[in-house]
C-alpha cells in the first residue's frame, strides 16, 4: 500500500521509507513510524515520517500494522 494519504499514517505502523539522501538512488529504509510530519492530507512523494531509529524520509509503502503481515 503506499503512503501518499496522511489519514493511512500513524504511528506503529511498520513501513518503508526513502531517506532524502538515497532519493536518486530509491534505496528503502524499513522501520517503525515513531511520528508523522507532513501537516497536509496527502503529499505525491509520501508523507514524511520519522522512524523509531530517529531516521527520517517519505513513506514509499506500508508494510503493516504491529508487525502482522
Amino acid at each position: 500500500m503506499r503512503g501518499t494519504q496522511r489519514s493511512r499514517i500513524r504511528p506503529g505502523l511498520d513501513v518503508q521509507i526513502v531517506q532524502k539522501h538515497h532519493q536518486s538512488t530509491g534505496l528503502l529504509t524499513r522501520g517503525v513510524v515513531e511520528a508523522v510530519l507532513t501537516k497536509s492530507a496527502t503529499h505525491p512523494h509520501g508523507i514524511k515520517v520519522r522512524l523509531e531509529t530517529g531516521e527520517v524520509g517519505r513513506v514509499k509503502e506500508i508494510i503493516s500494522e504491529n508487525g502482522a503481515v
